[in-house]
């Protein structure tokens, strides 16, 4: 801002110019705390997206891969993921997945990855930390197709630093070398639509490696925690047909849950979702 040569004006100028730095200051330090859909949050690596709930922190995460072809920025777009975490205090972080040039933006979440994706989430989640108050024994993770085996895939390396797992319509695909010690006492749920056939429960292969299955992707988690080979019960409502293995495991439950749908995110999900995860972690 330029002031007037004026005397009587020197005052107002002054006042003019701190209103319009405070201003700036203000808005330079809300993009710093929330990464829009046009503006992610770029380090060595890679980029992400994160949203901040009202109030004060130290704020549960919520960390969420998107699907094939997709980006972090649909977690600006996610209704649920909105309603159900965010509005109940959830930060929500998406960390974008590689994009070789010229190619598409995925995670491929198996061995022979361009980049060690397992390593990259938690260098987003220090990064997000010195942007907002975190709270890191409270941190979830989620994906939706190729985001939900990478949400796998993260449980079952890093699982140990986790409080819950939620995949929609992912398994931990082949070839993969982790022998899941992650899934050890972590809370583990599934929802998967029974008329997938993009990702069917049993996988597909493509090229030189496989989908994965959802069914050995859960007794992974079963056997981890203990649990018997039936189920402690089974629920079925209009929408989801459910699968708990709880009581009767040594370690955390493990659920499936599944609707008549296709691939797609269920409406609903995210609400069965957080139960889940905070009933798992009660007390």
């Amino acid at each position: 801002m330029v002031c007037p040569n004026e005397t009587s004006w020197e005052g107002l100028c002054v006042i003019r110019t701190l209103l319009t730095v405070g201003l700036m200051s203000l808005s330079t330090s809300v993009v710093a705390q929330n990464c829009g859909p046009d503006s992610p949050c770029d380090i060595d690596g890679g980029s992400y997206h994160l949203r901040l709930p009202a109030g004060d922190g130290p704020f549960p995460v919520m960390i969420w891969y998107h699907g094939h072809n997709g980006n972090g920025a649909s977690i600006h777009r996610g209704g649920g993921l909105q309603r159900d975490f965010l509005e109940n205090g959830y930060a929500i972080l998406a960390p974008n997945g590689y994009q070789p040039e010229g190619g598409t933006r995925s995670y491929p979440a198996r061995d022979g990855a361009p980049r060690d994706d397992v390593a990259f989430t938690f260098a987003v989640l220090d990064a997000a930390s010195e942007r907002a108050d975190l709270d890191l024994d409270r941190l979830f993770v989620s994906g939706f197709s190729a985001g939900g085996s990478m949400a796998w895939l993260l449980a079952c390396e890093a699982g140990d630093r986790l409080s819950g797992m939620v995949s929609v319509a992912g398994a931990l695909r082949e070839p993969n070398d982790t022998d899941c010690s992650g899934l050890q006492g972590l809370p583990v749920m599934q929802v998967h639509g029974f008329a997938d056939a993009q990702v069917p429960f049993e996988g597909r292969g493509i090229r030189d490696w496989h989908q994965g299955s959802v069914w050995t992707s859960l007794a992974r988690a079963r056997e981890a925690n203990g649990c018997r080979t039936n189920p402690d019960t089974i629920e079925i409502t209009e929408d989801f047909r459910t699968r708990v293995w709880g009581e009767t495991c040594s370690g955390a439950a493990v659920r499936i849950d599944i609707h008549d749908g296709g691939h797609g995110l269920p409406q609903g999900w995210t609400t069965r979702a957080r139960a889940f995860l905070e009933q798992a972690n009660a007390g």
